[in-house]
């Protein structure tokens, strides 16, 4: 079941409809295979479940639950804007406000009232479509809502998280920064990487970033225990990898690959393959290895020192010390 669906399952409660699967990219033919083999039940007339697929109500379960009440309660100027739109494009919505609905309509009170957030533009496009009778702002408008009132952290997660996706492009991005941004939404945005494949690995990054410690290779670290001398790396597709790797501090920090990015090219093809990095096979062995846990990622001072620490004891290991431009002179 692709995340689509997936949505609109978790918004009516665990089931959904023909017309759901349809809207989803399933065609006629899929949707009665599925139906014969046994991966969908069907509950009623047009009406199915994933036989395996369980509805856990979790926050964000009854925020797009919210969502969907909330539309269809609506006149048709009504749209889920900022995270609640996010919610509906099946984006991550790790540390984010999820205590109200967000929509934004041409006319109103502007606030908060009921839990129902709405914020007035008029008129309320661009950036705004409707799929399988859902009224929303588009995924580029909605990761710059909520660069724009959000922390920074669940702000670049959600961008990166997009343009992984593919929901976005840079370009698309920028126009809708022009068209719905602040000075905010801009500076998120330009933090957001295409390395990150999943919500820990975004929140990894940012925070070694923030730290001002070096950036990670692109390559993934080098594995003496290859069956070739060059290696298939530890990933599948770039970014799909459980580790970072700092050839010159000769350090590998891994950490649990919580909560992946979705992305429809999920198997690339023999020539996007070929375009996968590989470990050097000239870099230099790795001295040390960090862990990082995803309870850690809440402690970013405690993560900072971890990885510190495993730089000093390679460069002791290695005899060779690094100078800290960064530093100030005394």
């Amino acid at each position: 079941m692709n995340p689509q669906l997936a949505v609109m399952a978790m918004i009516r409660g665990g089931v959904f409809t023909r017309a759901d699967a349809r809207a989803c990219g399933y065609p006629d033919p899929d949707i009665d295979s599925l139906l014969d083999t046994g991966g969908w039940r069907r509950i009623r007339p047009g009406t199915y479940a994933a036989r395996r697929t369980l509805t856990l109500v979790t926050d964000e379960v009854l925020h797009l639950r919210k969502v969907y009440r909330v539309l269809r309660s609506s006149g048709p100027a009504v749209f889920a804007s900022h995270q609640s739109a996010a919610a509906l494009h099946a984006l991550p919505l790790w540390g984010l406000d999820l205590s109200r609905v967000h929509v934004t309509a041409p006319y109103g009170r502007s606030g908060c009232v009921g839990g129902v957030h709405r914020h007035i533009r008029d008129p309320v496009g661009p950036g705004i479509q409707i799929w399988n009778r859902l009224r929303m702002v588009s995924p580029a408008r909605a990761v710059v809502e909520v660069a724009a009132t959000s922390p920074p952290a669940p702000a670049v997660v959600l961008t990166e998280a997009a343009l992984y996706a593919g929901l976005v492009t840079s370009r698309s991005l920028k126009r809708a920064v022009t068209d719905h941004g602040n000075e905010r939404a801009v500076k998120t945005i330009s933090r957001a990487g295409l390395e990150s494949a999943s919500v820990a690995e975004s929140r990894l990054r940012l925070i070694l970033a923030d730290a001002g410690l070096p950036a990670p290779s692109s390559a993934p670290p080098p594995d003496p225990d290859a069956p070739d001398s060059t290696g298939s790396g530890t990933a599948s597709s770039p970014g799909l990898t459980d580790a970072l790797w700092f050839p010159d501090e000769r350090t590998v920090i891994e950490f649990e690959p919580r909560f992946p990015f979705w992305c429809e090219e999920s198997e690339p093809d023999e020539e996007s393959a070929a375009t996968v990095a590989a470990p050097d096979p000239t870099a230099p062995e790795p001295l040390e290895h960090c862990w990082i846990t995803w309870a850690d990622l809440d402690d970013p001072r405690l993560v900072v020192d971890r990885v510190r620490a495993s730089f000093t004891r390679a460069s002791r290991r290695t005899g060779v010390r690094h100078f800290d431009l960064a530093r100030a002179r005394m």
